[in-house]
């Protein structure tokens, strides 16, 4: 059956379970096999139905199947068993055993005979074994203990026990969305549709004149609510969330499983006695004669057995002179390097952490140390009482690990003393304060980012002995796994199929494993040697390694047998008296590497003996860090001389060669510039004011100077660096026709103000609303000569209307149309733009440009209009009497009315990472709404500048940076960055002339720029991170001389970003004009970076921009 065809079985039975048909509910997932519903199961069995219970378990497994499924049926026929005799019903007892036990014989025909036994007995209690057996329902629940934990234990019950995340009426959802498309091909439209039957496609009858409703505020498929909305599946849905299934990996440990204090499932002998539990482990022991022999017991369960597809491939696809073993560049950076990590997406950025608590993040491309951070605390005031001692009494500080996240937007370090921090990567040397986590008493040994439930963790280690999953986003604690009896040394994150476990070691050598829930450890393993270890999945995620050192120096390299956890294969070329902790990594699924004897040491995964050494010339320590970039062309290695040896194959040289042949190419392009510079010194181009995070002053730990023999020769040539920069970096300024590439779309209707402007999110058209509330939307052409069909400034597009000729044309105010706020907002799909001009709120198809429905005539009137990111149902709706309205189209009602502003609201924006809505008001004022319940969580009025008196109607913008935790606020007297949900302010741009005001501004795609526009007509392009100006094109740069000659005065109002062209923006202007914006090709951007203010690269939290006066 094919996945969709799964995913539609999970669909009725949650449309079966709404309608309350139970027993059709059950009866299709026994014969589905798809999911086995553990509540129904409990229920069942508590109820003693036997016939029901087996039955509905044949759907998923049968007596044979495997020794689980055998120990599964035993207990339940056993127990019915027993409950026949106690009721003394001798009849029924014979008849369960000759029907139902007697197939146990062929396995254990002794265990057998003892049961048959029992038919003598005037009170089965006499015998031993059974004489704490307790009355049925007490008996009853110690069984499905057991049978829980051996459900959880069977591979044949894996990814069945829970159910998948559904929205309510999944179902019904599905056919109304499909009716409603259906209903837009209709050729006569209805406005009421009828629908009798879904037998037939629909379609409208004769034509009565009336316009198509809305496909999401008429729902063609009336959904009935039972009480309190769609409740959740009784059994299902979302399905009683039950023990998560063991990984097949998980369950291949258990079956040798040493002694753990949790219960744990058992695959072992069936048994006369009670089941396995806490209280009857001992009873276990004594019932051993009348189990399954140990030949039985111990037969290997072959659950997944571990097949290395294609490594007959991998032996011919790979040598070993595809290893980089060429030396090709040397870093200095400058202290004892003590974990390294390659960025997942870009094969030349290298995270370094060192002794002295140092990060630096180098490009290998350009040799260059983007970003480098000293350690220190972040907010002093939220630290513990033993982490303050610690640094007190010893402010030393080192990493032990730094990592990437998957997606490398993050990244991760470990320090020796209980923090961890995590920061923001963008780009460049753009990198920011994101987490600060108090995460163990004493060292945090190990790091490592998971995606349990689909959701960004960070899993961390320490010497306090225990494991500990954090929000990456929050930073909030979701998980602690205790167990160990010595510090943990490392963690490994990983999944099977949909399983996600932990793999930890402790510096007592043992192993285990976790699943993500509070149920203790899944395995209970010795390295070998009782060696500190890690453990690593080779690239693909099927073969899983270790190497670690012995307290004795011995060093071991292992392969494992997951599906039996015994050791498959351990790889020789170890001496005696390792020095240290060896290190170890994997590449391209078929190479281990290993830092030891002042080599690197290299095995294929395949054969156990030594394959190759390299010795990089010399110069490395004993046990060298080491770590391949993600595709194995590049090897990084730490030396005896505090710095970095970078090793190359041939396709890592030619990609470094194809860095270093751009950048001379890009200098080549540079010296000819037209472009004219102004040196920065003379140039100030506004005032960049650094607000510090948190609020609390940052505390040094550790100085320029914290190791003194170490850094004395880095620090100093860094802070020269930085001052080299300074002195020449120059602010760009743009100011003729020929220094970008600028387009004026063509347009042939009546040019009135253009109020707003977006791309549609396919960045394949422009949308205009003017002032005189007519919309106009530009398409760029798609064909052979220009196959992307995006906007762009080079291909002239289409103003595009349908073949009706008619406009998209808002309702205006008959009141005061002058005092109207035009505001817009369109669909993900770009199917539909909601849109007002001071009258009602109207629903616009993009297509036919035919107004579906309007609604909410004033007053009070519409001024900004938002999506909700989850739900294009609901809709904010900021109003000109200061509230705003949650608005659900598809039921036509006002969920809340939220007010706390003390003007018109003229800016919304949503967060979806962090649930809440951030509104600004005319009233300078911004406000954190929670989306949950709509309450107002804080507020704050922006800081006005002195000497600067706004409009008493100036428009206040918000919008959010990518990391959905930051936003822009744009306001004529500044832009501001502010991180939500406290509403801290982190940066400050103000003009420094108060006669220049800021039109609008908007985050590049990429939320690395922001695009301002200026009452002058010109434009600024500054960095993000630090609100500083890298790039100023004047107005001669994109306006005609004819217009620039003229005495009117034309300047942008409005400014959108391109969605997926991070150096694209559009202008729309005062004469009605639209004109979209690039760099020239040879130059690729706009500007150059400003030089950073610490040498180590700006913090979104604690740079410090220099006064810049705009200057005309």
């Amino acid at each position: 059956m094919s996945s969709l065809s799964r995913e539609l079985v999970f669909l009725i039975l949650q449309f079966l379970d709404e309608e309350k048909f139970r027993e059709t509910v059950h009866k299709l997932e026994q014969e589905s096999g798809f999911f086995f519903n553990m509540k129904y199961f409990e229920d069942s069995v508590n109820n003693g139905e036997w016939d029901d219970v087996e039955k509905y378990l044949s759907g998923f497994t049968k007596v044979d199947d495997n020794r689980y499924s055998m120990k599964i049926f035993f207990e339940i026929r056993k127990q019915k068993y027993l409950e026949a005799l106690d009721k003394r019903d001798r009849a029924k007892a014979v008849e369960i055993l000759v029907k139902d036990l007697k197939v146990f014989s062929a396995f254990n025909d002794e265990l057998f005979k003892e049961i048959t036994q029992l038919l003598t007995l005037e009170n089965f209690r006499e015998n031993e074994q059974l004489s704490k057996y307790g009355d049925t329902k007490s008996a009853r629940s110690i069984m499905l203990a057991e049978l829980k934990k051996l459900i959880e234990a069977n591979p044949l019950f894996r990814d069945k026990l829970q159910f998948p995340t559904l929205k309510n009426s999944r179902l019904r959802t599905l056919i109304n969305q499909s009716l409603n498309w259906q209903h837009q091909l209709c050729k006569n439209p209805r406005s009421n549709p009828d629908i009798k039957t879904l037998f037939v496609d629909h379609s409208c009858g004769p034509p009565n004149g009336a316009r198509a409703p809305s496909p999401v505020t008429n729902p063609l498929m009336a959904m009935p609510k039972p009480s309190g909305g769609f409740p959740p599946l009784g059994a299902h849905g979302p399905f009683q969330p039950g023990p998560a299934p063991l990984a097949t990996s998980l369950a291949g440990w258990m079956a040798n499983p040493s002694s753990v204090p949790h219960p744990a499932a058992s695959g072992g002998p069936i048994s006369l006695g009670a089941p396995n539990n806490a209280d009857s482990e001992h009873l276990m022991k004594r019932s051993r004669p009348l189990g399954m022999s140990d030949e039985a017991n111990n037969l290997p369960v072959n659950i997944m057995p571990m097949t290395y597809t294609g490594q007959n491939n991998a032996q011919s696809l790979y040598s070993s002179d595809e290893l980089p073993k060429n030396v090709v560049m040397t870093l200095n950076q400058g202290s004892a390097v003590r974990s390294m990590d390659f960025h997942p997406g870009q094969p030349t950025l290298l995270l370094v952490g060192t002794i002295v608590g140092d990060v630096a993040v180098w490009e290998l491309g350009s040799r260059e140390r983007l970003a480098l951070r000293n350690f220190k605390v972040w907010d002093i005031g939220t630290c513990s009482g033993p982490l303050q001692t610690a640094l007190v009494k010893e402010p030393a500080i080192a990493v032990n690990r730094v990592a990437w996240s998957p997606d490398g937007a993050l990244f991760g370090v470990a320090y020796n003393k209980h923090i961890v921090h995590v920061y923001s990567y963008h780009n460049s040397d753009d990198i920011r304060h994101h987490l600060e986590i108090d995460a163990h008493i004493g060292s945090v040994n190990d790091l490592a980012f998971s995606h349990p439930n689909k959701q960004l963790c960070i899993v961390t280690c320490g010497d306090d002995k225990a494991i500990k999953v954090w929000d990456a986003v929050t930073g909030s604690k979701q998980y602690t796994f205790e167990g160990h009896e010595a510090p943990v040394f490392s963690v490994c994150p990983h999944y099977k199929e949909s399983i996600q476990f932990i793999f930890s070691t402790a510096m007592d050598g043992k192993i285990k494993a976790w699943l993500y829930d509070n149920m203790g450890s899944r395995v209970d393993y010795d390295a070998p040697g009782h060696c500190c270890t890690t453990m690593s999945y080779s690239a693909d995620g099927t073969r899983l390694f270790s190497c670690g050192t012995s307290k004795d120096g011995d060093s071991y390299l292992v392969e494992w047998n997951e599906s039996e956890g015994a050791v498959k294969r351990t790889y020789q070329g170890f001496r005696k008296r390792s020095n240290g902790v060896v290190q170890f990594d994997t590449t391209k699924n078929r190479f281990l590497a290993v830092g030891d004897e002042f080599v690197i040491k290299i095995w294929d995964m395949d054969n156990p003996n030594l394959l190759t050494t390299i010795e990089t010339d010399g110069g490395l320590p004993a046990s060298p860090r080491i770590r391949f970039n993600k595709e194995g062309m590049m090897l990084a290695v730490s030396t005896n001389d505090n710095g970095i040896k970078i090793l190359a194959n041939t396709d890592g040289l030619r990609l470094l060669h194809s860095f270093e042949a751009s950048r001379s190419a890009s200098e080549t392009v540079a010296k000819p510039s037209p472009i004219s510079t102004m040196g920065a010194a003379s140039v100030n181009v506004g005032t960049s004011v650094g607000i510090a995070d948190r609020g609390a002053p940052m505390t040094s730990i550790i100085g320029m100077n914290g190791d003194s023999r170490s850094l004395a020769d880095v620090k100093p040539r860094i802070l020269d660096e930085s001052m080299e920069k300074s002195k020449i970096w120059k602010l760009t300024e743009i100011n003729e026709l020929s220094q970008c590439r600028s387009l004026r779309l063509p347009d042939n209707v009546l040019p009135m103000r253009v109020s707003r402007l977006i791309y549609t999110n396919s960045g394949l058209a422009i949308l205009a609303l003017a002032s005189n509330a007519v919309h106009k939307l530009w398409k760029w052409p798609r064909n052979e000569r220009y196959p992307s069909g995006k906007a762009s400034s080079v291909v002239p597009p289409q103003l595009w209307q349908p073949s009706s000729g008619i406009l998209m044309t808002n309702e205006i105010s008959e009141a005061n149309p002058e005092d109207a706020v035009p505001c817009f907002a369109l669909s993900k799909n770009d199917s539909y733009v909601m849109s007002a001009s001071g009258g009602k709120i109207s629903l616009f198809n993009m297509m036919t440009f035919k107004t579906m429905t309007t609604f909410m005539p004033p007053p009070p009137a519409a001024t900004f209009l938002a999506f909700h990111p989850q739900d294009n149902n609901i809709i904010a709706i900021g109003m000109d009497d200061s509230s705003i309205q949650i608005y659900n189209v598809r039921v036509d009602e006002v969920k809340s009315k939220l007010k706390g502003h003390q003007k018109r609201v003229t800016g919304l924006a949503f967060s979806n990472v962090l649930n809440v809505l951030v509104s600004s008001g005319a009233d300078a004022q911004l406000c954190v709404w929670s989306t949950d319940g709509w309450e107002k969580q804080v507020n704050k009025f922006l800081q006005i500048p002195s000497g600067r008196v706004p409009a008493p109607l100036a428009e206040t913008r918000v919008q959010f940076h990518q990391d959905q935790i930051h936003f822009l606020t744009v306001h004529e007297t500044q832009l501001a960055i502010y991180e939500a949900p406290k509403l801290e302010c982190v940066k400050q741009w103000v003009p420094q002339e108060p006669s220049v005001t800021i039109t609008h501004a908007t985050y590049s795609c990429d939320s690395q720029s922001i695009y301002a526009s200026f009452g002058d007509g010109s434009v600024g392009v500054l960095s993000a991170t630090t609100l500083r100006l890298r790039c100023r094109i004047n107005p001669t740069a994109y306006l005609p001389s004819s217009i620039n000659s003229n005495n009117s005065r034309v300047y942008p109002l409005v400014i959108a970003a391109h969605p997926t062209e991070p150096n694209q923006f559009a202008l729309g202007l005062t004469d009605g004009g639209v004109h979209v914006l690039e760099p020239l090709e040879s130059e690729g951007k706009w500007g150059t970076l400003p030089p950073s203010d610490n040498g180590a690269g700006p913090s979104i939290a604690t740079g410090q921009g220099s006064s810049e006066q705009l200057t005309r």
